[in-house]
């Protein structure tokens, strides 16, 4: 009997230090160590005379050190805990035994919790993300899934704990909307919610239809992520053509009376963002640059990739044959995934955000 206690002490102990090896391993890969420094470098920009003279850009960096910080502290608080425990294993007796096991499978799953982010090492994984979503062939059915997908999202969103905020909208004549496009401010809000991009079909029982005929509808998906340092970008200003004109909408007597809403074309690539959301011109103007900036480095990774013979087709029309992700409301209820395979017979669940099963897959 003392012999079996023995024996499970130390593959407790051997279990703590592989844990402990593992945790160390992924704070490696994951640059914890670089993003020390980048911290440090956004506290010392913080504490800086007149930071708070630009709310907006400051805001912005407030948030993303705030990530940051969240990030380092949970990777270092987990490093130090499973230490603790490898520590009270080695001098522990075997009345111990079971508080240690325990404690063995919290770290675990704590761990496990956090593995994901391994699968997360692209570029701009760990940044932000702007999402667009776009309704496409349907008519009004499709506007109105259009929205049905924003609602999703930002419920997903909401879920994860990342902040978002619609920056700007197009709605339709009837229901729904025609296009829509939001912040998602987040760590690994775009690593995560990267593959969402492509072309999304819903099949159901049109409720616009008086004969409740059934219907399919697509809208389009786009995420880009946000840049940490857009102003590296640079961009001619002789390449952009700026429009501004009165905003439509929802949005107060200033944002309805005032030409505050700003259109850019990037005339080179033909690529438009329209952004109405801000109360000023200014505002409006600095925020469309900013997605352009994001817009044109994806579109630059896009060309490199195609040159490489990796395109996925992200921009394709948002009609049949190009979907990535099938959403079947009638006559029965089924999600699934074109790309990983992943599916649910739980529809409106998904639909209410419960996309991580679909973006675990896809990872």
């Amino acid at each position: 009997m003392v012999s079996g206690i023995i024996i499970i002490m130390h593959n407790l102990l051997n279990q703590l230090k592989e844990l402990e090896l593992r945790v160390d391993t992924a704070m490696e890969r994951l640059q914890l160590t670089a993003e020390q420094t980048r911290l440090e470098e956004l506290d010392a920009q913080m504490q800086q005379p007149g930071f708070w003279d630009d709310p907006q850009a400051a805001a912005a960096i407030s948030q993303r050190a705030a990530g940051l910080r969240d990030h380092i502290e949970g990777w270092v608080g987990l490093k130090k805990d499973v230490g603790v425990a490898r520590e009270l294993a080695e001098l522990a007796d075997e009345s111990m035994t079971r508080d240690l096991q325990a404690n063995l499978e919290r770290l675990q799953q704590a761990f496990a919790a956090k593995e994901f982010e391994l699968k997360l090492s692209g570029e701009y994984d760990q940044s932000s993300a702007i999402v667009s979503i776009f309704a496409g062939a349907g008519g009004t059915d499709a506007q109105d899934w259009a929205e049905m997908l924003l609602r999703m999202y930002l419920r997903y969103c909401e879920k994860a704990g990342w902040k978002t905020e619609v920056i700007d909208r197009s709605d339709g004549e009837e229901a729904g909307i025609k296009s829509v496009t939001f912040e998602v401010n987040g760590q690994y809000a775009y690593g995560k919610l990267k593959g969402e991009s492509g072309v999304h079909r819903l099949v159901r029982q049109s409720p616009f239809n008086a004969d409740a005929k059934r219907q399919t509808s697509f809208a389009r998906v786009e995420v880009l992520p946000q840049l940490d340092r857009p102003d590296e970008f640079e961009i001619d200003e002789a390449d952009l053509r700026v429009d501004v004109y009165r905003a439509g909408g929802h949005g107060g007597q200033s944002v309805n009376t005032t030409d505050s809403a700003v259109r850019i074309t990037h005339i080179p690539t033909g690529t438009v963002v329209a952004i109405q959301n801000e109360r000023s011109q200014l505002q409006n103007k600095e925020k469309a640059l900013a997605i352009l900036k994001a817009r044109l480095t994806a579109l630059m990774l896009q060309q490199h990739k195609a040159e490489l013979g990796e395109l996925r087709g992200e921009n394709q029309e948002a009609a049949w044959g190009n979907q990535i992700r099938n959403y079947v409301l009638h006559p029965y209820t089924k999600v699934k995934d074109l790309r990983s395979g992943h599916e649910s017979s739980q529809a409106q669940a998904v639909l209410d955000g419960a996309l991580d099963p679909f973006i675990e897959a896809g990872l």
